[in-house]
């Protein structure tokens, strides 16, 4: 069984050590400060650290395969842990993963945070064997789709906004003109009345408005629902699931 990959260089110095555990460092911290530049659940302490974590069990099978060619005992039980220990990495790294995923409402978030947990073991373990400059390329294509990929591409989506109004005559053709004016196409609406009392005990009319929206690339989310808020006549603005 020929395991040369694992050396790269046969020549593991301290040098060369200080410098795979450095650039899992580097990698795992620019990773995790996007990630912290996002609030996200996993940020840089984070992903350096399961980046480190995995670079220091390659170095170690780097080691345990290096001792075993110089002893010649490749058919030894150390031999046949080779592989073995990333293998426990990258499944084991799932219940970091999982710790990152919030299920809230029918939403779920975290999910490209476990992903870059993921990856983040996976360069540690590729730098960890000596892959240093394939890492640090990945690391950085990571980061680009991380942080850039969504500025640039942008799918028009559909979203489901509530909003809770009174005086209907006055504020519907506001919240209509107010979506006209952005581009944003009105798919649906479910809507209902009820009776409430003001602040002079007098009855009135609260109509609440469920809409389907179709938005353009440009249109943020929380702006539209940030300035219907500010309309006096709106009571309550909030996202809904379908």
């Amino acid at each position: 069984m020929n395991l040369d990959f694992l050396l790269v260089s046969h020549t593991l110095t301290i040098r060369e050590l200080l410098f795979r555990i450095f650039a899992a460092l580097l990698v795992g911290g620019i990773i995790g400060l996007e990630r912290e530049y996002k609030n996200r659940p996993a940020g840089t302490r984070t992903h350096i650290l399961v980046c480190l974590g995995s670079c220091s069990v390659a170095i170690l099978e780097a080691l345990i395969w290096k001792s075993t060619m110089e002893t010649n005992a490749l058919n030894s039980p150390a031999s046949y842990t080779l592989g073995r220990l990333s293998a426990q990495v990258i499944s084991g790294i799932g219940f970091l993963g999982a710790g990152t995923i919030f299920v809230a409402q029918k939403k779920i978030s975290g999910l490209t945070t476990a992903a870059s947990v993921w990856n983040v073991a996976c360069l540690g373990l590729l730098i960890g064997l000596g892959y240093i400059w394939l890492g640090i390329m990945i690391g950085i294509l990571v980061t680009v789709v991380l942080f850039f990929l969504s500025k640039v591409i942008k799918i028009n989506a559909v979203k489901h906004v509530e909003v809770k109004f009174v005086n209907r005559a006055q504020t519907l053709p506001f919240i209509n003109s107010y979506f006209e004016s952005l581009g944003v196409v009105i798919l649906d609406v479910d809507f209902h009345v009820e009776i409430i009392k003001d602040v002079n005990q007098q009855e009135r009319n609260l109509y609440t408005n469920v809409y389907t929206l179709h938005l353009p690339r440009q249109v943020e989310y929380v702006n539209i629902v940030g300035h219907l808020s500010e309309y006096s006549n709106v009571h309550v603005v909030r996202t809904r699931n379908a």
